[in-house]
């Protein structure tokens, strides 16, 4: 007959031997299978309410792209598949033309907007103070005013600049749609510098001007160098904010010099055409390109996925 410890003895050791089997099937992937949580109602309810929400924001642009490979002669009405939308593009110089002035003119644009907002991001980030807060206000107004405002207004400022003061640059419809497009991307660029730089230390720069570097070679070696990655994010956002800047290029824009956004208005007079499905397309396609690369470049340049989100819808 055992005594108590003995029993003891053997119960711990078979205590023991049951974790230690635990232990091994946990390892091996065997834990045992695991209940599922059921899902209740409010999971099912959200997750279908998100996929409606879903539709509801891409199908017309899942539509338009569908209707850019359509043969018919009209928009609206399918014919079949196939790429005549396409081809017609490389035979009828207007839409040609259109396309041309427009990637033009947001190339211009983003040049523009990047120079400008560059500095000016640096300028707040390196020389805090008061009056960064009154320029941010400035800039904030400039993202807030509607465009029919800005437009209205540059189009006196145009004509003025260009008979009252006699610079005749400014008659050209390059340069009003490049300056025109350019307002409400120099203050993107601004916010993504500035926020770039401010986050950083300047130390850097510091160690740089006490090894008696200029202030120019600094700014070139150091500066530009840290903030360079928002520069060039800034700049693929100021390209496709341009690319569709409506209401201003219908204001500002002259004789010879009409972009797609206007052109695509002035063909609703006669009829969509498959063919302006087709160049929305490619304008599509080469927006997601310049998104994707803003987001590649943030991504090297160490920024998390809630970072890129955020620089990406200019917060």
């Amino acid at each position: 007959m055992t005594t108590q410890t003995e029993t003891e003895t053997i119960l711990q050791a078979e205590a023991q031997e049951a974790r230690a089997a635990r232990a091994a099937r946990a390892a091996r992937g065997g834990a045992g299978p695991r209940r599922r949580r059921r899902r209740s109602w409010s999971d099912a309810a959200f997750g279908v309410w998100g996929l409606l929400v879903m539709l509801f924001l891409f199908l017309p642009i899942i539509v338009i792209v569908v209707h850019s490979f359509n043969t018919g002669r009209l928009l609206a009405v399918w014919d079949g598949f196939g790429f005549d939308a396409f081809t017609s593009i490389l035979v009828k110089p207007a839409i040609q033309s259109a396309v041309r002035v427009s990637l033009v003119t947001a190339l211009i644009a983003a040049i523009i907007a990047t120079v400008l907002g560059t500095l000016a991001g640096i300028a707040m980030a390196r020389h805090p103070g008061r009056w960064v807060w009154w320029f941010l206000g400035l800039l904030l107004l400039v993202s807030v005013t509607p465009e029919i405002v800005d437009a209205v207004a540059l189009l006196p400022f145009m004509v003025f600049l260009g008979q009252d003061l006699g610079l005749s640059m400014f008659n050209d419809g390059i340069v009003r749609l490049s300056v025109g497009s350019s307002l409400f991307a120099t203050a993107v660029v601004s916010y993504i510098v500035r926020a770039r730089l401010v986050g950083q230390d300047a130390q850097l720069e510091e160690a740089s001007a006490d090894l008696y570097a200029t202030p120019f070679t600094t700014f070139r070696r150091i500066t530009l160098a840290l903030a360079m990655p928002a520069v060039l994010a800034g700049f693929l956002l100021a390209f496709t904010l341009s690319l569709d800047n409506t209401i201003v290029a219908a204001f500002v824009q002259v004789s010879g010099t009409t972009p797609w956004p206007v052109y695509v208005l002035s063909a609703l007079r006669t009829g969509l055409r498959p063919e302006i499905a087709a160049v929305s397309t490619i304008m599509l396609l080469l927006t997601l390109v310049a998104l994707g690369l803003v987001a590649l470049v943030l991504k090297r340049a160490g920024d998390s996925a809630t970072q890129i989100a955020r620089t990406m819808t200019g917060g």
